[in-house]
């Protein structure tokens, strides 16, 4: 295959493109375990196609999100650990869509490298369809662009994008909110990915040894706990939004509590959290204490140990919470929605 494509003018410009071939041919297994019914293309061609199966839907409508794993990937590099950060780049995509009440259907990926490595380049597309796999979509397409002399040769960046579907009737409408409905968080599985160009500040990783254990950390190692990947809610969520009114999702990520908690609240109303409830993570605490920043600071920045927050009403709580913790979740109520021009407070 492809055995007639090489160019060694190229090569000497420092694009090798069999090694694209290559890295292609060792993606592929990781790749097949994505694979839904509405896939209708093989990798390899000039674009992915998906059979929309719109059966029981009214109006459907097409959702999509799209993001990137950000300095998170510094941490990857000084760590040589490569096979985590797209379950980052899938979970920063489709964690955006189901806060909608979409059920997400494919992902692109797009990797930019130095050099082209096929096994690092598959050791990421593994991440990527690990990350499809948990969110039960299908990775039908990607990029991997050669960019020599504009990325270091041992450095690349990761970005994807995601479509999903919800008929229209079952969008998310925050409308329906009112004083008295019931704020549930969903635990986070760490930093996720945001607030790294801060934590790599704090902990001043490229002189650090990211592989010592941390007592604070239970005995893991900062660089360990830092690439974490971010966690993925859409299957226990899209099991809520069978059972439950739901009528209001925030995914928590750049801009923490206070930037993102409000996204999902309409005007007139606000959230009020108890900081008490909150299951702040040691990362955190760690992070704040080495880099000394103050706890508004910290909430305005980090998810804190709560990666999704969900609204639903009062009555509704206890089903939700058992429909949450029957998918695996740790659910746990954090605060309410009132009246208030305020649209969050933390209070103690």
């Amino acid at each position: 295959m492809h055995s007639q494509s090489q160019s060694e003018s190229y090569a000497k410009a420092g694009v090798d493109i069999t090694a694209g071939y290559r890295a292609v041919e060792l993606m592929k297994q990781h790749i097949a375990r994505t694979m839904t019914s509405g896939v209708c293309s093989d990798v390899g061609g000039f674009g992915g196609l998906f059979e929309l199966d719109i059966t029981g839907m009214t109006r459907p409508v097409l959702v999509s999100g799209t993001d990137g794993v950000g300095t998170k990937l510094k941490l990857a590099f000084l760590m040589d650990k490569h096979d985590t950060v797209g379950i980052d780049c899938v979970a920063m995509c489709v964690n955006d869509i189901i806060c909608v009440g979409a059920k997400p259907l494919f992902f692109l990926d797009y990797i930019a490298c130095g050099k082209n490595v096929p096994e690092r380049i598959a050791e990421i597309v593994k991440g990527v369809s690990e990350g499809c796999v948990q969110s039960g979509c299908a990775l039908i397409g990607g990029e991997t662009a050669e960019m020599p002399g504009f990325y270091p040769v041992d450095e690349y960046d990761l970005a994807g994008y995601s479509t999903g579907v919800v008929d229209k009737s079952k969008i998310i409408d925050n409308k329906t909110m009112q004083p008295g409905d019931v704020i549930i968080a969903l635990p986070s599985s760490g930093v996720h990915s945001n607030g790294f160009s801060l934590v790599r500040k704090v902990f001043d990783v490229e002189n650090r040894d990211l592989k010592a254990p941390v007592e604070a950390l239970g005995g893991k190692s900062i660089g360990e706990t830092l690439l974490t990947p971010t966690k993925i809610y859409v299957k226990p969520v899209l099991a809520l939004l069978e059972a439950v009114k739901v009528k209001g999702i925030s995914h928590i990520t750049g801009g923490g509590f206070y930037e993102n908690i409000p996204r999902s609240i309409p005007e007139g109303l606000g959230a009020v959290i108890d900081r008490k409830a909150v299951k702040v993570l040691p990362i955190f605490e760690l992070i704040a204490k080495e880099g000394n920043i103050p706890e508004r600071d910290m909430f305005n920045t980090f998810n804190m140990g709560v990666g999704m927050s969900i609204v639903v009403a009062k009555e509704d709580a206890d089903k939700a919470l058992a429909i949450l913790k029957e998918k695996g979740e740790d659910p746990y109520v954090i605060g309410e929605i009132v009246a208030s021009d305020e649209k969050i407070v933390i209070q103690d």
